[in-house]
């Protein structure tokens, strides 16, 4: 009979990693990338190359990775990326993940689905796992995120990847009654998923709640929360902070505005505009349609296509939670034959979240406003983007269409505008986004 195996003692452990920790160091610091290099433009490495210690004082480069496993980060990492199913690296993790395991500060813009939160949820993990963060370090990172769906996906992100790492992360984020709950727990955590707003409540509110040891801070969807609307909380916040700790800023469309890279102490950052140069700036797989339609048109134009596309996953964008609910009150007296659901801001944050789960699950049309368009991931593609109010500006555009053709898959968006709108069209076409125009029919 064989033996069972023993696992290994805490004192075997704690050797173990703290080996572990010297490679890494050695392995980060003896390879790391020139500042200001992309390393999309170095040569794939071969699947076949050794990893990690070649030599006595030789390891390999991890500049030019392709996949996670090339990368020198720690197997607990690389067990809880491999059994989330997180194998190849997308343009924008194999741009951003080389300078920001080395500590440098990072900019980053991409294309909406192109996996920007591995891109800082890694380093996150790895930065607390070198230092050997503990529940006694208190917050080690902070990710700051635009609306509490979002933060949600980005916290089951964190979960997947950092499952085999002893780290203690707490999801913050306003519309909940626990708050009282959460100010008893929030110094015992390392890691913090937060809206803004919350994250000032406690700084304001929690006893003993500091941050004083910051390793690293995250602002995603970054364009958002330094604009005008967070612009105040994101100040009190940012002067709560230590000077001296990582950034990174992610978002599909970026800042290089000089007073938000002074304010929020970034230090010589890595610019990392991975499709910068591409042909357009909307996926690749998105066809995109735009037609005028005056304004007594719209609803009958939309009703027209919904009944055209009953087999379809819809997503409606409208720019006021008021148009929200009234459209869709009209449209469900209607019955047109397929589930109809509405999502804006003034709802409470369970009933969002539910119809959100809902409208990943199966086919019907959604009904919202800009409160679906940062970021959300849903789960089986959307097949239709449809755009009844014109967008405020390009980037939000981008956004919107942003929730269908992510990652490889296909996707279609049309865009309604009204005759006094035709510059959308022309912004549109200058920012390298090839839409179609179309006078009559879809």
């Amino acid at each position: 009979m064989k033996k069972p195996k023993q696992k290994p003692n805490r004192k075997t452990v704690r050797m173990n990693e703290v080996e572990e920790i010297e490679t890494l160091n050695s392995w980060i610091d003896s390879q790391k990338p020139d500042s200001g290099t992309n390393p999309l433009s170095f040569p794939p490495l071969d699947k076949k190359a050794p990893v990690g210690r070649i030599g006595e004082n030789e390891f390999s480069a991890y500049a030019g990775s392709t996949r996670f496993d090339q990368l020198p980060i720690s197997r607990r990492t690389k067990n809880g990326l491999k059994e989330a199913g997180f194998v190849k690296m997308t343009d924008i993790q194999r741009a951003a993940l080389p300078h920001s395991l080395c500590g440098r500060d990072i900019l980053g813009a991409a294309k909406t689905g192109s996996g920007k939160t591995l891109a800082f949820v890694i380093p996150i993990l790895e930065k607390l796992y070198r230092e050997r963060w503990g529940p006694e370090d208190g917050v080690g990172s902070i990710i700051i995120s635009p609306t509490r769906e979002l933060a949600d996906q980005l916290f089951d992100v964190l979960k997947a990847a950092g499952r085999y790492h002893n780290f203690s992360a707490g999801l913050l984020i306003g519309g909940r009654k626990d708050v009282d709950t959460e100010k008893e727990r929030v110094n015992e955590l390392n890691i913090l998923v937060c809206t803004p707003g919350r994250l000032l409540q406690h700084m304001d509110e929690t006893p003993n709640f500091e941050c004083s040891q910051l390793q690293v801070l995250v602002l995603d969807e970054a364009d958002r929360i330094l604009d005008v609307g967070f612009k105040k909380t994101l100040n009190a916040i940012v002067s709560q902070l230590p000077r001296h700790r990582q950034t990174f800023l992610f978002s599909a469309t970026q800042t290089k505005s000089v007073q938000d890279l002074a304010r929020l102490s970034l230090k010589d950052p890595e610019y990392l505009s991975v499709h910068e140069e591409s042909v357009t700036a909307t996926p690749n797989h998105l066809q995109q349609t735009a037609m005028i339609v005056p304004l007594d048109q719209k609803l009958d134009m939309l009703w027209s296509f919904i009944k055209a596309h009953l087999n379809s996953k819809i997503l409606v964008f409208l720019s006021s939670c008021k148009q929200v609910k009234f459209v869709f009150e009209a449209f469900k007296k209607l019955r047109p034959g397929i589930p109809l659901k509405c999502l804006h801001g003034r709802m409470k944050q369970q009933r969002r979240m539910g119809i959100y789960s809902q409208f990943c699950e199966k086919r019907s049309v959604l009904f919202s406003t800009d409160v679906a368009s940062r970021g959300l991931d849903f789960n089986k593609a959307v097949d239709w983007v449809v755009q009844l109010d014109c967008p405020e500006d390009v980037a939000s555009y981008i956004h919107r269409v942003g929730r269908t053709a992510r990652y490889n898959s296909g996707g279609r968006s049309v865009l309604f505008l009204m005759p006094s709108e035709m510059k959308m069209l022309e912004n549109l076409r200058e920012a390298k986004i090839p839409i179609q125009f179309t006078k009559v029919g879809y």
